[in-house]
């Protein structure tokens, strides 16, 4: 991905499933700036579903985004995995400000009311 954009504000879009987890930042228009999953940090197969390996993605992508010179975040979470808290917690501890996390998982209405 570019590397030479500046952004100030940005959004993070996590989407956790339990075999991986998969951040994305994007400008505030929606339009992907970088990305990354344990895979890409080096985790393999049912180890990619792991906190830790969420955690550890999660750290890198933060240097990646203070070095694009992002400041604050919000935060949109999709999923059920177990990385989803780890991530958010990550993002926090690394001094990048967090304005706003929503969860935005969809709810299935195919079963009805008895």
């Amino acid at each position: 991905m570019a590397k030479n954009i500046k952004l100030e504000r940005a959004q993070i879009h996590i989407h956790a499933t339990f075999n991986n987890t998969i951040i994305t930042v994007t400008d505030l228009n929606g339009n992907p700036v970088t990305w990354k999953s344990p895979g890409v940090v080096g985790y393999k197969g049912s180890r990619k579903g792991t906190p830790y390996a969420a955690q550890i993605a999660a750290e890198s992508l933060s240097r990646e985004m203070k070095d694009m010179g992002i400041r604050s975040v919000t935060i949109e979470v999709k999923g059920t995995g177990s990385g989803r808290q780890s991530v958010i917690q990550t993002i926090k501890s690394s001094g990048i400000r967090v304005e706003e996390v929503k969860n935005v998982t969809p709810v299935s209405h195919s079963k009805g009311r008895r």
